[in-house]
């Protein structure tokens, strides 16, 4: 299994939004490498869900790749915001996935505390200048973040 972290703007799709409905489409990604990455998940691996573009960024919880990478049908359609003008039914360039919700975070790990931990020093998401919606995560960084969850629920308890 792989792990993964995937940017939404909560105000768009947030991880209650994946609780309340169970399972979705992620779909909308117009960054080529970010799609590569999406197209390298396969079913089973789990990602953290990263809430973007909001006053507190960070991760809000987990879920879970259900269905692997297929042609993203919101290329096609001209009435969605997410519309490729260039994408066609033979040749779509742009993927979307299937995605379960595993678990909603009491409280969203703030990018400013990641950021302040030094096991993560190489994590992707804290480098400058990382602006990818989408982006691998190594066991170790996972490990991390996990723990730091668990401790946070501790403090609250």
């Amino acid at each position: 299994m792989a792990y993964w972290l995937m940017k939404s703007e909560p105000d768009e799709f947030s991880i209650k939004d994946l609780q309340k409905i169970g399972e979705a489409r992620w779909d909308g990604v117009r960054n080529y490498q970010a799609r590569n990455f999406m197209r390298a998940m396969a079913v089973g691996d789990e990602f953290f869900f990263y809430h973007s573009s909001c006053p507190e960024p960070g991760i809000a919880g987990v879920g879970r790749i259900t269905q692997a990478a297929y042609p993203d049908p919101t290329a096609l359609d001209p009435e969605s915001h997410y519309f490729a003008p260039k994408a066609r039914v033979d040749n779509n360039p742009w993927s979307a996935l299937q995605v379960a919700h595993v678990q909603t975070f009491p409280k969203v790990i703030k990018l400013d505390y990641l950021k302040q931990q030094s096991a993560l020093a190489e994590m992707r998401l804290v480098q400058k200048g990382s602006r990818l919606s989408v982006m691998p995560v190594t066991a170790e960084e996972w490990a991390v973040v996990t723990e730091l969850q668990a401790a946070s629920g501790k403090r609250q308890a």
